[in-house]
Order: C-alpha cells, then structure tokens, then sequence
C-alpha cells in the first residue's frame, strides 16, 4: 500500500497516496483544473501546458497532469495569473488552429471551442498563422485534417502505446510540427487499422469519422429503395450519452426511432451475434474434438483486429474463424433469407448499419466475400456518433419515444447476442453454445465472470464435458502480443497450446469503448456501458445463441446447419497477409 501524504490545494487540506498528481488530488477536493493534452487513459505528456499551478514559497510553476503531489506541499490552482497564463496559452493555440467551427466536426463537442469559450475569449490577440497543409480521407473511415491538430500527441500515444499501430507519428521540428504517418505517406497505407481511437481521443476535429449521413438520408428519400437498419449491441448502451443519460439501454427506443427516420425494416445486431455464435462454435467444436485444424481457434468479429492480423501475424491465418463478423452477417441475410421470405427485390434493399466502429466503414468492402448475396451486403455504415446527429437533425424527442420491438425475422435475439458489445462478451457466449455442442447439456452457471471487466488481458479455465478449456480474452491491440507470443512458444518448443479459443477485440473495453462511440470515455464509462449489456442478458429468458427459436427457424428454412455449404459461401471469409510499412 502507497504511504500517505498530507498537503493543502487552495487552502484545503487532504490526505492522498503518495505518486498522486496534483490533479488527480484536486478532483479529490472538487477543484477542476483545465487541461486540453490530458486523456484519462493515457499517460500525461504535458504538452498544452494550460494545467499549470503554483507552489507556496516557489516561483515554479508545475503541470498538474504531471507532477505528484508532495509532502507538504500548498498549491495554487487559480489566481489572476495563473488565468492569464491559461488564456494566453489558448490564445497562442488558436492562432494556429482555424476558427470555422460552425464546418467542423467536432462543433460543440471539442474541448478547444469549450475552454475557449470558459475562457471568454472573444477576439484574435495573435496573428493567425495557418498551414496550407490537405485533408486526408484515404482510408475511408477516419479523415485526419493536420490544420486542426492542436500537437497534443494523444492521437500518438493511443495509436502507439493502447493499440500498437504505430500509423501516427510527430514530423518535423518546431512550429512546423505536424501529425502524421511516418513517411509522410497517407493514412490508407500505413499500419492505420481504422479503429478510430485517434478520433475518439482527439480533443478537436483533427481526427473525426468519415461523415455518411447525407448518404443516409439520401437513400431513406428514395421511394424505389426499401431501407432496412440494424443496430449494434454497444450501440444501444452509449446513444443516451449524447441527451444526458449514463449506462442506460435504449434498445426499444432505438426500434421506434429508427421507424420515424423512414426505416422500413428494424433488424438487430444481436441476432446475426447469435448465428455468428452458432458457427463460430461449431468450428471451434470441429478443432477441439477433431482436429480438423490448429488450436487455438481466435475469434474475428472485430475488423480493426482482422486488419491487424492479416498485416502483423499472418502466422495466425490458420487460427482465425472464417466466421464473419455479426453485422455482415446481418447484411447478406437481409438480401437472401428475408428478401426470399417477403418477395422484397435483394436490388432494392439498403442495408444500413449501425455501429460503435469506424473500422466497419472498411469491412464493408474489404473483400469479395463481403458481396455474398450478389450485392453489397452492407451499403452504409454510421457510427454512434453519427447515429446521435440524425435524431437531432430528425428533431425526434428521442426520450419520450414509445417502447417497440424488432422486426422479426432478423431481429429476435438471446442475452448471449447482446454481450457481444463487452469485452469478453464473445468468448462467454460461445462457450455457452460450445459446451452443449459438445456435450449436450447447457452450462448450469450461465454468467462467466472470469471473462468479464477491463483486465488487459484475462485468463482462466472452463470445464466442458470434463475438459479443462483455457481462454484469453484480449482488448487494446498492444495487449495481443501477450498472448499471441505465448502461443509461438509452446509451437516453437513443440508443446500443447496455452489456449484453445482466444477472444480479441481491438479497442479497450471491446466495442463499448469503439472509435465512433461518444467522446471523452473512460474506464468508468465503459464499465457502465458493459453493464447495460449484462443486465439486458440477464433479464432475456433466454440467453443462449442456440435455443433462440428464430436461429433454429433460419437452419431448418435456409441454412440447413452450422457449416454447411451454404453457411460457408454466405457466412464466412477468408484472410491474406496485408502489406504495411511499420517493418
């Protein structure tokens, strides 16, 4: 346990373990300092310097972000100074950094236009000096403008040191500094995986998603196209974020809305997490019991997770499921199994998806594979983020909405399809399906806690049938190593696998914290957010992918069974090495 230390912040005395930064201590005694660089979930670079504090008896002054708190010490948070400073300090950011926020991104949601505006600063007090420098939309997903990057590194530090990208860097020297992929090449052909947390971290609209609302509202206009919408699990647990509410799930109001915005058909998610769930078990069957190829098995609904395999460990091609991921899946059933069962034109159907995930603008044409039903499957992919902009534009009360349900035949779903949004949440509802795959009885501990939370990484044993089945469960790219590494060994050393099924999702937290989820998450959030999912889980009666009566329906009707040839040519991909220039 961390010794104790005592000290005073604005006259208050508090008591707080010893390493604390001044910041962290002041939240303690309810005093904000305002800071622009720092990110709760990144280490402090003190870079903005707007932070800045006084020590009694020292003409220092300290960056809060940074700086521990010591024994004794009386600090200064606020005085007419320490304000000025800030102010020139913004003021200085501003005269490098364009002032048309009405056009960007982030307006009313950046941290820069906000301290200005606490600030109540109101003219230029500096030339304004800006760079002639292009935006770069190239990777379809997520558009880096370098004019409105503030050289706060945190887009640097999540791609290097959460994810392990390394797609971002600092070029240049002085105030020619700018962000960009090392070579000064674009975005597209880096190691960039699209996950979107260099947006999602971003205090201004330097880094924000690929915008295809105007796309969106397009087609719902178009009365010779029937628009069908599906909704991600993480999706329904975050979109309150954007009226006020925290942890909530606004599953059924998201059925209505989506109804209002002309949405002829409202599907979800979390059925095609339960097919998903019924191939991805059955492969993992197969491998356990048959050895019809290596263990372990690693799941691949994540497409940033994909992206970052087929360009880093293509040794682990052979490991991967073939199984697409739940919204694809969603897409080529619209335009097969409900086109055939309603008489519906698949040529008329626009799929549009609705997700946490920038990475899954890209999916959406990342192969061949991804037109199974003869068309796109997926035509459009908003965020979360973008989600929130049509129900504003919509002028919908989105909170005073009446409850509704899915549309059936592509809408029913168990509690293990709604998991699916947590980290962990893949693994634990395979497991629950493998285990009666395996040995004909239904696990009688449903809730698989060891697979649960935020941990890096997590490891633990399930019995099935007798059997000791270990797992990982990684989230954060840079966390994979791990994991995979211990795998290489034992094959090197020509031991058994650590693990048979490996669980990875790109971003931390899994898809409750995605790149085109709400802003300024932190692990307090994602845990809210996750919670929202298991309790949904928990109320379903059933919550088990394979007892859901409306995936039977689709085996017996359409798909004959998991595996199938049917199932592989609609249901499955397949991966190759990817170039890159990180090595």
């Amino acid at each position: 346990m961390a010794k104790a230390i005592k000290a005073k912040i604005n006259g208050i005395l508090l008591r707080v373990p010893e390493g604390t930064t001044i910041l962290d201590a002041a939240k303690q005694v309810q005093i904000k300092i305002p800071t622009l660089c720092k990110h709760p979930d990144l280490v402090a670079s003190a870079s903005c310097g707007i932070c800045i504090v006084k020590v009694k008896g020292s003409n220092k002054m300290l960056r809060a972000c940074c700086t521990p708190l010591e024994e004794g010490m009386e600090i200064i948070t606020h005085d007419p100074e320490i304000v000025e400073i800030r102010r020139t300090v913004i003021e200085l950011i501003l005269s490098n950094h364009p002032n048309d926020c009405l056009k960007c991104g982030r307006n009313n949601a950046c941290e820069l236009q906000k301290l200005t505006a606490d600030f109540g600063i109101k003219t230029e007090s500096f030339p304004q000096t800006l760079r002639d420098l292009p935006i770069d939309t190239s990777t379809k997903a997520v558009d880096l403008d370098p004019k409105k990057c503030i050289l706060c590194g945190r887009c640097v530090h999540v791609c290097q040191d959460i994810q392990d990208v390394w797609a971002l860097s600092f070029l240049e020297r002085g105030m020619h500094t700018r962000i960009s992929p090392a070579g000064d090449i674009q975005l597209a052909d880096s190691p960039c995986v699209k996950c979107g947390q260099c947006s999602a971290h971003c205090p201004t609209g330097a880094f924000v998603e690929q915008d295809h609302t105007a796309r969106a509202w397009q087609v719902l206009q178009d009365p010779e196209k029937y628009c069908v919408v599906q909704i991600a699990p993480a999706v329904r647990a975050s979109i309150g974020e954007a009226f006020g509410y925290t942890g909530k799930n606004f599953t059924r109001k998201l059925y209505a809305l989506l109804r209002r915005l002309g949405f002829q058909a409202v599907f979800d998610t979390n059925f095609a997490a339960d097919v998903t769930i019924m191939e991805e078990a059955s492969e993992f069957e197969e491998r356990l019991l048959k050895g019809t190829k290596p263990l372990p098995l690693i799941t691949t609904c994540c497409p940033s997770w994909v992206d970052f395999m087929e360009k880093f460990h293509t040794d682990m091609i052979d490991h991967f499921s073939s199984c697409k991921s739940p919204h694809e899946i969603l897409g080529v059933l619209s335009k097969t199994y409900y086109a055939q069962k309603n008489k519906i034109d698949p040529a008329k159907i626009v799929m549009v998806s609705i997700m946490p995930c920038t990475s899954k603008k890209y999916e959406v044409s990342r192969s061949d594979e991804m037109f199974a039903s003869g068309f796109q499957d997926i035509d459009i992919v908003l965020c979360t983020r973008e989600l929130a902009r049509m129900i504003k534009q919509a002028g919908i009360d989105f909170e005073s909405l009446p409850d509704e349900e899915s549309d059936s035949i592509l809408g029913e779903y168990s509690g293990a399809g709604v998991i699916f949004g947590a980290t962990g949440g893949v693994m634990e509802a395979a497991l629950r399906t493998a285990h009666y795959f395996i040995t004909g009885k239904d696990l009688k501990k449903v809730d698989l806690e060891s697979v649960r939370g935020l941990k890096g990484v997590k490891e633990t044993e399930v019995d099935v049938g007798g059997k000791k089945v270990r797992v990982a469960v990684a989230h954060g790219l840079a966390n994979v190593e791990y994991v995979l590494n211990k795998v290489r060994r034992a094959k090197k050393e020509g031991k058994e696998a650590p693990y048979h099924f490996i669980e990875v999702m790109a971003c931390p937290g899994g898809c409750i914290g995605g790149g085109g989820q709400p802003y300024m998450v932190t692990d307090e959030l994602r845990a809210k957010r996750a919670q929202a999912l298991y309790e949904d889980d928990a109320a379903k009666e059933i919550r088990f992918s394979h007892q859901n009566p409306y995936i039977k329906r689709l085996y017996d009707e359409f798909l004959e069974k998991p595996l199938s040839e049917k199932s592989h040519k609609l249901l499955h991909t397949t991966y190759k090495a990817r170039p890159t220039y990180r090595k």
